[in-house]
């Protein structure tokens, strides 16, 4: 089959690659597969992952173990972590955090970049056909999104603000309207700036609002995918607020501590989500994701698409 795979030394190269055998694991041609932020910091060295990348897709089920096939021909997007079930980690947290878990297209795991991908049925959801490719591409994302509403309790009328108005950024600006929230995007381009307002936010530009807004926040949501982003949000949360960190990439941040200690923050790291409200709120309308797309290129395009993502938004590879 063909696949993107990404070398240690950060290239990236059009493949033949074994296809996946079905086993204990279902066999899903790729329909569609999204670059990420995360996909970019791989490239970057994050991580340390050499394979194929990709993780958010959608794509139907086309080889399984005689335990699974009733899967066989059901349209599907999956849970990127697989786990043991066993250890320490996954009887304290979840598969999610198992001690020894593969996560799809980021550790230890080929991903979606490929024609077909392997997952085990448990991690499978199945999507409906109301939603298109390019809306299905976002159900993981959303997912994560979505753990925010997990963690922290939105009330109506919560002032909540989300550094970062990109294509995780918006996502979570969405989900906390959802759920009651008086959401702020904090922007650092008058791009970001015209989405987050086309999507019916305020938007505020990072150095006034660090500024201007400094400690008004009940809640603040780190999507910025950059070092500086916890500075920003740190200087935007009250006195006991919440800060959530959605952001991962490559390298380190600087992080004082005194403040958080001295304003008494609550700082919860957030990863992956629940994909069935995910569907839940993509299926309805509530999560609007056609802005956030920026194009879609065929698979032996990838320098393009990858270029292209770097430049901000989704941007989607099909076969």
């Amino acid at each position: 089959m063909r696949a993107l795979f990404l070398d240690p030394d950060g290239t990236l190269s059009l493949r033949d690659r074994t296809k996946p055998a079905p086993g204990a694991e279902c066999v899903i041609r790729v329909a569609a597969a999204g670059i990420c932020g995360t996909d970019l910091e791989l490239l970057r060295g994050y991580a340390g992952f050499s394979g194929v990348p990709g993780h958010e897709f959608v794509g139907v089920v086309e080889e399984a173990s005689a335990a699974d096939a009733d899967w066989i021909g059901r349209r599907v997007a999956g849970e990127i972590t697989v786990g043991c079930g066993r250890c320490v980690g996954c009887r304290a947290a979840g598969r999610g955090h198992c001690d020894f878990r593969t996560v799809v297209g980021i550790r230890g795991r080929d991903g979606a970049f490929a024609e077909y991908v392997s997952l085990p049925s448990e991690n499978l959801h199945e999507v409906p056909a109301s939603l298109d490719d390019a809306t299905a591409v976002f159900v993981e994302p959303t997912a994560a999104a979505c753990r925010v509403a997990e963690q922290v309790a939105i009330e109506p009328g919560m002032r909540a603000a989300v550094v970062g108005a990109g294509r995780l950024g918006l996502l979570v600006a969405q989900v906390l309207r959802a759920h009651g929230a008086d959401v702020t995007a904090i922007v650092r381009s008058e791009a970001s700036r015209r989405l987050a307002s086309a999507l019916g936010f305020e938007a505020a530009a990072v150095d006034e609002a660090t500024r201007s807004l400094a400690r008004r926040f009940d809640l603040v949501v780190d999507a910025s995918g950059a070092p500086g982003g916890f500075a920003a949000a740190s200087a935007l949360v009250r006195p006991r607020g919440t800060l959530v960190i959605k952001s991962t990439f490559h390298g380190e941040t600087p992080v004082s501590f005194s403040p958080l200690v001295v304003d008494e923050i609550t700082v919860i790291g957030s990863r992956c989500g629940p994909f069935a409200r995910a569907i839940e709120l993509l299926a309805t309308g509530r999560i609007d994701v056609k802005p956030l797309v920026a194009g879609t290129y065929p698979l032996d395009q990838f320098a393009a698409a990858f270029e292209r993502a770097k430049r901000g938004l989704k941007v989607i590879l099909t076969q």
